[in-house]
Order: structure tokens, then C-alpha cells, then sequence
């Protein structure tokens, strides 16, 4: 065995820790590439995986994806899997940043934690030989965790990393991962890795709402969509907030060109107005305001406006089924 220097796409999840602790015991120089998105399920990004690098002193760079991501995911090559996850196009992306930084800090090739037949659209062999051939990484890429189950890869003939320690992971179950992480004392590790809002129907409806109805996507918009109770009418975006936090966070990311609404004096949502300004849209906004609201009276005062709320409609409470009309999920 010859030392070298391998990448790793180190999610923070269980089964990238363990490739990157088999990887490491046998004398390879390891570093480790991270990706974060807005479809992050972890909140903050990174999924713990700066915490692991730390304590086994490993550099990481973490790679913030952005509007390029998003052109992607409007229009996958590769399509979607059961809800606007485009799970092999995400992976060729990530991929492609991987091979650049491989070059640059001079690594000889990449592993994952990736185990044959645990993700149903990525993760079966003919998806990893694709996904490799479009990022330019074929036979450039090892997964410690399953290399037995897969033809031996020119880093294990050339010596560069022993072949006989790795290991042969199938499926879904998470068994063999929890006894391997016992033996190779990793006894605390964060949230599973692949962990993405786009898998979630609800959010997926949000997203394809946003795509249908806007040319340009910013990472802004998709931030949004974690906040408050969405609706579409017509051409016109309404989101609720649901509590006081998602209240104050709506008024600061709110555009200078929208509308918010809020019912004075009693506990009331803000609620903010996107698209054109109609006399119907700011009828419909300022309905469902009042809905969410704590007024029970048959007629509510909604105080409306774009900089300050200088003016105010009065309306009813509309019917629930006026309300799932208009709720984009």
C-alpha cells in the first residue's frame, strides 16, 4: 500500500462517517467536500459534518449550491423521483464540484458513502455508472461500504487502497451500518444523510407552484417556502404566517413591492401579497388574514399596506372550502 490523498463527499450522515473512518484506517490522507442547499432538511446545513471533520482533523470545504442548482432542478436531464427530488442530476451536480476539488488539492480519487440499493433512483448500479461517466469521474470513484458488491475499481488494482478491508453493505436496512459504527466506535453521528425537502410531497407542490409561475428562481424564493401557510390565486402568492417567529420573519423578507396584511388589536398572522395588486387579491389576502386570526366577529377590520399599514378593508371570514380552493397543497 502507497499513501495517497482520496476526497470525500462527506453528507455528515452515518454511512459517509464510516466509509471516511474505513478510508482512514488504512493510512489514506483524507479530505472532505460538503454540500449545503435550501432544501437542506438539518435547518442550519452540513448535517454535522464540520463536527466530524474536526475531531478526526480533517480539512472540509463546504460548497453552498445556488442559482446554478436551481436551473438544474427546473429541468432535470435525468427527471424526478416520486416528488421533484431529481435525485441522479443532484448527484452528477455534486459530483462535477467534487472532480474540480479533487484536482485542486491534488486528490487521486473520490469515495462516498453510498450503499448499493439503500436509495431506489440513485443508488443501484447502472444509476452510480451513469452518474460517475456524466461528472467525468468513471473508475474514479470508490464506496468503501459496498466495493465487494461492485467490480473492483483501478484504485483497489493499483494498490492504492486494500481492497480485502472493505466491505459489501446492501440495502436498505440500517443494521449492518449501526454494528459497523459500534465496532469502529462511532457513537455519535447526526441526522441520516440525504435528507431533502423535495422528497416531502408538500413541499414539492410549493416548489412546482413557484416554477409555474416564475422565469427566475432565487435561493430567496425558496427560503420562503419554509415559512408561514402558502396560496395561489391566479397570478397573485399569498403566504400566512403561523406563529410570531414566522410572523417577524415574513415582514423581513418580505419585497419591497408586496403587500402585508394583519387584524389589529387581537392575535392576527401577517400575511404577505405578491404579484399584481387587485382590488380582488387584496380582498382575498385580507380574508384569509382574517381567518387565521383570533377575531370571531361576522365582519373584521384588516389593516393592509406596502411600507407601513396606512390601509384597511373590511371582510368576512371566507368558508373552509373557499380555502382549500386556494392552498397550493
Amino acid at each position: 500500500m502507497k499513501k495517497n490523498k482520496a476526497l470525500v463527499l462527506l453528507s455528515g450522515g452515518l454511512d459517509s462517517i464510516l466509509a471516511t473512518k474505513l478510508i482512514l484506517n488504512q493510512g489514506i490522507e483524507v479530505e472532505a467536500i460538503n454540500f449545503t442547499s435550501p432544501f437542506c432538511l438539518c435547518g442550519k446545513g452540513g448535517c454535522g459534518a464540520h463536527k466530524f471533520a474536526d475531531e478526526l482533523n480533517i480539512p472540509i470545504k463546504t460548497i453552498r449550491v445556488g442559482n446554478d442548482y436551481l436551473k438544474m432542478l427546473k429541468n432535470p436531464k435525468h427527471g424526478y423521483g416520486k416528488n421533484l427530488n431529481p435525485c441522479l442530476d443532484c448527484r452528477i451536480f455534486m459530483f462535477k464540484q467534487a472532480k474540480n476539488y479533487a484536482k485542486e488539492i491534488g486528490a487521486s480519487f473520490v469515495f462516498t458513502g453510498e450503499v448499493l440499493g439503500e436509495r431506489p433512483m440513485s443508488q443501484h448500479k447502472n444509476a452510480m455508472y451513469l452518474i460517475e461517466k456524466e461528472a467525468g469521474l468513471k473508475d474514479k470513484i470508490l464506496r468503501p461500504l459496498s466495493a465487494k458488491l461492485l467490480p473492483e475499481t483501478p484504485m483497489e488494482k493499483h494498490g492504492l487502497v486494500d481492497r480485502s478491508q472493505l466491505l459489501a453493505i446492501t440495502g436498505r436496512s440500517r443494521k449492518p451500518q449501526i454494528k459497523l459504527a459500534k465496532e469502529l466506535e462511532v457513537f455519535q453521528y447526526p441526522c441520516p444523510s440525504g435528507g431533502c425537502l423535495l422528497t416531502y410531497k408538500e413541499f414539492a407542490a410549493k416548489v412546482r407552484d413557484l416554477f409555474n409561475h416564475k422565469k427566475r428562481v432565487l435561493e430567496s424564493d425558496i427560503a420562503l417556502l419554509k415559512i408561514g401557510r402558502h396560496f395561489r390565486n391566479g397570478l397573485n402568492k399569498i403566504i400566512v404566517g403561523r406563529n410570531h417567529q414566522e410572523n417577524q420573519r415574513l415582514l423581513k423578507m418580505k419585497k419591497i413591492t408586496d403587500f402585508y396584511f394583519e387584524v389589529p388589536v387581537c392575535g392576527s398572522p401577517i400575511t404577505i401579497l405578491q404579484g399584481r395588486k387587485t382590488k380582488k387579491s387584496i380582498e382575498v389576502a385580507a380574508s384569509l388574514t382574517a381567518h387565521y386570526s383570533d377575531n370571531s366577529n361576522p365582519a373584521i377590520i384588516v389593516n393592509y399596506g406596502r411600507q407601513k399599514l396606512d390601509k384597511n378593508i373590511c371582510v368576512a371570514k371566507p368558508i373552509y372550502s373557499e380555502i382549500k380552493k386556494l392552498r397550493i397543497f
